[in-house]
């Protein structure tokens, strides 16, 4: 069952929403999970720790990324002790960024908090993000004051990458994160994309509207090890540039202008030569710029096509996901104990 709602249809269940909204605010948290069947007990059981003790209507939206491990059934396990958590079925693994769009059109609360599903986004800082909303501000967005353990190559590739990001797209993402709390205003503009192919981590930068960002230590991983593989990292990272940024593609344009220019460079130089008599056979010479021009020439071809693989994937339509099983959530946190008290 294909999941992707048209925007109508959106809106008219957030007006719904809006028509029976309640004293306090209500919070969507939205966990992506792949293949974690060992860490979401813990993962759930901390977040709703911190978020019992806050002033609150709160729902958890788990997404089962397609995991081949038994990840499913201790989210449907977990749903059926908690009242508060809805957890939702991708038929494959679609990627995180597939199980964002997801979790942002299913969660229905004021404000929607993201955080990775291993706790390296701690909940610790949830209060902190709430009370940042309530002053007014429609994203708030985790900068990371320190990576972790991670290794120097990481380090040093993701530095690699932002620089390189920035500087091809003009958007600023030097340690920033997917942790994040939305605006609903921000969500709902967020569910009128219709594009396939998303970068959530730059998206909600570009999307502008009035943000502020605070520091956060990434937590170490307790269980497991983390899902991201060089080749994925280097997949997203193509995806981001490509659908960010035409610039890589006047880059094709800037060598054929300098080739131009060493061309007529090394025609009057050959000519000098020719008319002095001194002209050489130069077949090295030849070879070698004959293998440098035919590599720029693969190199421009395989720039243009990464953008027309691009277009083409987004021409053809198909759905971000498919969510094969949801379990469904009676109520949200704390909201019969609210509605009893409205009756009295």
């Amino acid at each position: 069952m294909d999941k992707t709602k048209p925007a109508s249809a959106d809106m008219n269940e957030l007006e719904q929403h809006r028509v029976g909204k309640r004293d306090v605010d209500f919070v969507s948290v939205v966990i992506p999970f792949f293949n974690e069947s060992k860490q979401i007990i813990m993962t759930l059981e901390t977040t709703e720790r911190v978020l019992r003790t806050l002033d609150i209507v709160y729902e958890i939206v788990a997404i089962d990324d397609g995991s081949r491990d038994s990840t499913w059934d201790e989210l449907s396990k977990y749903s059926m002790k908690s009242s508060a958590v809805r957890a939702v079925r991708f038929s494959r693994n679609f990627g995180k960024e597939a199980a964002i769009c997801a979790g942002l059109a299913e969660a229905k609360g004021d404000a929607v908090i993201l955080m990775d599903g291993d706790l390296q986004h701690p909940p610790r800082y949830i209060p902190e993000m709430i009370s940042l909303w309530r002053e007014g501000y429609e994203i708030v967005e985790g900068v990371k004051s320190s990576r972790g353990k991670e290794s120097g190559f990481s380090r040093f590739a993701a530095n690699l990458f932002y620089g390189m990001f920035s500087k091809l797209s003009g958007i600023q993402l030097k340690d920033a994160s997917d942790f994040k709390l939305l605006d609903r205003k921000v969500v709902d503009h967020w569910n009128t994309f219709t594009e396939r192919e998303t970068f959530f981590r730059a998206l909600s930068s570009w999307m502008g509207f009035k943000r502020i960002s605070f520091p956060f230590e990434v937590d170490e991983r307790k269980i497991g090890k983390s899902k991201w593989g060089f080749f994925k990292l280097l997949k997203l990272s193509l995806n981001a540039v490509v659908g960010f940024s035409s610039r890589p593609l006047m880059l094709i344009s800037s060598m054929g202008v300098i080739f131009l220019v060493v061309f007529f460079a090394l025609a009057i130089q050959t000519l000098i030569q020719y008319f002095k008599g001194n002209a050489a056979t130069g077949f090295t010479t030849v070879i070698l710029l004959q293998l440098l021009i035919g590599s720029i020439v693969m190199i421009s071809l395989g720039l243009l096509g990464l953008y027309v693989a691009s277009l083409f994937r987004e021409v053809k339509g198909r759905p971000r996901y498919f969510i094969t099983e949801t379990t469904s959530m009676q109520q949200p946190s704390a909201e019969l104990k609210h509605d009893e008290c409205t009756e009295e």
